[in-house]
């Protein structure tokens, strides 16, 4: 892209519509006279007296424990130097933003014009009682590391410098996790760090804290090697004086195992990293040129394990993160200071994280197929959603253990709930789905097998204990998939359908399929043909026991799909039909549940009473009451026709026949939503206070268009179509479903599975 659009571009981001990327947002109503005198005056002043006589209260009744003010006087701003506080703004308010959308901290961002010492202590210190915690920002050295020390010693509050502590944190969680790959031990590596500014010094002072030895450390800054030599170096600088007649950074590098860049791009050559040891570490953090280019090292050494402070490249060190979760464990525990036990604790955190599977998102953000723990993997990635219920957590366990934590944490596990839920309850009914499935795994027989998607998601499965997947395609090329691919479904059968040694089973299957539709135009040598096909032979799996619930339709039209499982499965006893569900997953109003999405066009008053019922029933599954709306573009006889009159009529026959239901209708949608206008308009309707999470539709159209511009427009996440009211297990994927997508259907699978082997038993 050109330099000219890619400035463009930025400038036009950070100007168009409101200036900036923040703002303020009320978090109480503010509808009514009487809300803003609660909210003001004459309502204010309880709050005031409640602090005035106990100042811990302040937490209770105001916003301080979760606010953070992100300071710079702009002499140090990225790589563009000292370019003053107002110039400052942007990367302060970019501060606040990250702080909010990784771990919802608030923040205020504060430039002070303000270069004397003395004075930035003093401007900081008297705003103590505002903000919960200080994130000091951009501000050159030395003078940064004077001013975080005063403050630290003065504030009752967490302060943290996040220039050299963040960069130090995450540089150390990747140093931890390449020794373990490459074999070596963290006391005996040799370490090289080119810079001696504030990120730089943290880095080592951090590394020792882990267990290198201070003595392996060679720091250089612009004058060469930090020896025994040099004279005239700072209290900073001269914590790392190496007893060494070395001086240059070539001189340095030799037999070296790690080498930390924190200077300027393009300091280190191919020859330099040639002398370094075997599987040497290099973390070139310059931005936005590296010491060395990460295609060029790579292209050296094949043993070299490199990071970046690049997005573009493998193992990105980048602070955010650390910054908003230590920020928010040390919150949330009133923490008096951040100290070592706390960014250790965050350091083995981090580590810990990245050996962990990845989520399938991440893979998809990042364009990969299957990011795994190695050499381009040592770090987790800024995107990914644990990062907040493991690092967080580990901070404040260490604020506690530590005694600088004025508050204690009862239940660990409700508090890593709480955690997740701060980024939004779309996430909640799945976790609780995926829970419920690893607590009994079924066999799940995957029709497209010889999709890369679908093995990808059979991995997954495979490794969370979600399912045990069975594959049906060409063995040769599913295989091939698998091997080019690198994943890892060892032991895993696969069945091809057309293969001779399964003559007999398609034999005794046709058989079987041949009785059921006998009477139907189908002859035996037509079924013994038809289980050729594999979601005809999947669904007769499931049929017959071999399988618990079957997958299919990523590569087919929905209804040649799901023809096959309802000529061999079929309906539920006692259901006179199916119907389609999707779960649309909301930020703020958690899960809402849409139907029918992908059956009925034209539904009746009975059919759509069956349809309620189904979901109604599906809903119940996941353990959530379903009140439910059945919509129209009519509100309560509003508008008089066919359409509007099924279903009104509907909604009487629901009531009649499940008075136990929270039902009513017709009406529009947005009624459904605003409690306020319901309960002003229509304060007789049965879901009048009850949060509607349950939307019927009057036909197909409706229902698909509605979720799908949920999906599109709304950025919701969208799992479905689940299918309901089947006697078995039967799932039929979207066309060109991601393997999220895939991985969260087959968690539902095993779940209906689970209930309906339960059934089943009883």
């Amino acid at each position: 892209m050109p330099e000219k659009l890619r400035k463009k571009d930025a400038l036009d981001y950070h100007s168009s519509g409101r200036p900036g990327k923040i703002e303020v947002v009320p978090t109480k109503s503010t509808k009514t006279q009487r809300d803003l005198s609660l909210a003001y005056s004459p309502g204010v002043a309880e709050p005031c007296l409640e602090i005035a006589e106990d100042v811990s209260n302040v937490y209770k009744y105001t916003a301080k424990g979760n606010l953070v003010a992100v300071i710079s006087n702009g002499t140090a701003v990225l790589g563009l130097g000292n370019i003053g506080p107002e110039a400052s703004k942007p990367v302060m308010e970019g501060k606040g933003l990250l702080f909010k959308i990784y771990a919802d901290i608030d923040s205020f961002d504060i430039e002070l014009n303000c270069n004397d010492v003395d004075d930035f202590v003093k401007i900081v210190k008297a705003m103590e009682p505002t903000f919960g915690g200080i994130n000091l920002e951009d501000i050159k050295a030395p003078e940064c590391f004077e001013i975080e020390k005063r403050l630290k010693k003065e504030l009752k509050i967490p302060i943290m410098h996040d220039d050299q502590h963040g960069t130090a944190i995450i540089a150390s969680a990747a140093l931890l996790n390449a020794t373990e790959i490459v074999g070596k031990n963290l006391a005996d590596v040799r370490v090289v760090v080119s810079g001696a500014g504030a990120s730089a010094i943290s880095c080592a002072k951090l590394f020792v804290s882990l267990g290198v030895t201070r003595s392996n450390i060679m720091m250089l800054d612009s004058q060469g090697v930090i020896n025994k030599h040099r004279e005239g170096l700072d209290e900073y600088k001269s914590q790392f004086i190496n007893d060494t007649d070395l001086n240059t950074l070539d001189e340095a590098m030799v037999g070296a195992d790690v080498f930390v860049g924190l200077s300027k791009g393009n300091i280190v050559t191919p020859e330099m990293l040639l002398t370094m040891a075997k599987d040497p570490l290099v973390f070139a953090l310059a931005n936005p040129d590296p010491e060395i280019p990460y295609e060029l090292a790579v292209r050296t050494r094949e043993d070299v394990i490199v990071a970046t402070g690049r997005s573009d490249h493998p193992n990105q060190v980048n602070n955010v993160l650390g910054f908003p979760y230590i920020f928010r464990g040390a919150l949330d525990v009133q923490a008096t200071e951040i100290n070592e036990d706390m960014k250790v604790a965050a350091v083995r955190a981090l580590a810990a994280l990245a050996k962990e599977p990845v989520p399938e998102f991440v893979n998809m953000a990042y364009s990969e197929k299957n990011i795994q723990f190695g050499r381009t993997y040592i770090i987790p990635k800024p995107v990914d959603p644990r990062l907040i219920s493991r690092v967080a957590p580990a901070v404040a366990r260490a604020a506690i253990k530590s005694g600088v934590a004025k508050k204690n944490i009862g239940d660990w596990e409700e508090y890593a709930t709480s955690l997740e839920n701060r980024l939004g309850l779309e996430e909640r009914l799945i976790k609780a789905i995926t829970s419920k499935a690893k607590q009994n795994p079924k066999r799940v027989v995957f029709a497209e097998a010889d999709n890369f998607k679908i093995l990808k998601a059979a991995q997954i499965v495979k490794e969370e204990g979600i399912a045990k997947p069975i594959l049906l395609g060409p063995v040769d090329k599913i295989r091939a998939i698998i091997e080019d691919n690198q994943l890892d479904l060892a032991n895993v059968p696969i069945i091809d359908t057309r293969a001779k040694e399964q003559d007999e089973k398609r034999a005794q299957f046709g058989e079987l399929f041949f009785n059921k539709r006998m009477r139907r135009g189908i002859n035996l040598y037509e079924a013994k043909k038809m289980m050729r096909d594999r979601t005809y032979y999947g669904a007769m799996m499931v049929e017959t026991g071999e399988a618990d619930a079957l997958i299919s339709g990523l590569t087919r039209q929905y209804p040649e799909t799901i023809k096959p499982a309802l000529q061999i499965i079929g309906k539920e006893d006692g259901t006179n039909r199916v119907a389609g569900m999707h779960i649309v997953l909301t930020r703020d109003q958690g899960p809402i549940f849409f139907a029918d999405t992908t059956v009925s066009f034209n539904p009746s008053s009975e059919e759509l009473v069956e349809i309620a019922a189904l979901t109604a029933k599906a809903v119940r599954q996941f353990n959530i009451q379903p009140k439910v709306a059945m919509l129209s573009y009519s509100n309560f006889g509003s508008v008089e026709n066919e359409e509007t009159i099924r279903v009104r009529n509907a909604v009487s026959m629901l009531k009649e026949r499940f008075p136990g239901m929270i039902v009513d209708g017709e009406m529009q949608v947005n009624i459904a939503f605003d409690n306020d206008l319901m309960k002003e308009n229509y304060p007789f309707s049965a879901v009048v206070d009850k949060n509607v999470n349950t939307l019927v539709f009057p036909n197909l159209h409706a229902a698909n268009i509605g979720y799908q511009l949920m999906h599109s427009l709304g950025r919701c996440e969208v799992i479905g179509p689940i299918l309901l009211g089947m006697k078995r297990s039967v799932h039929i994927l979207q066309l060109g479903s991601s393997v999220r997508e895939i991985v969260n259907m087959v968690a539902i699978a095993v779940t209906d599975a689970q209930v309906k082997a339960k059934r089943k038993v009883g």
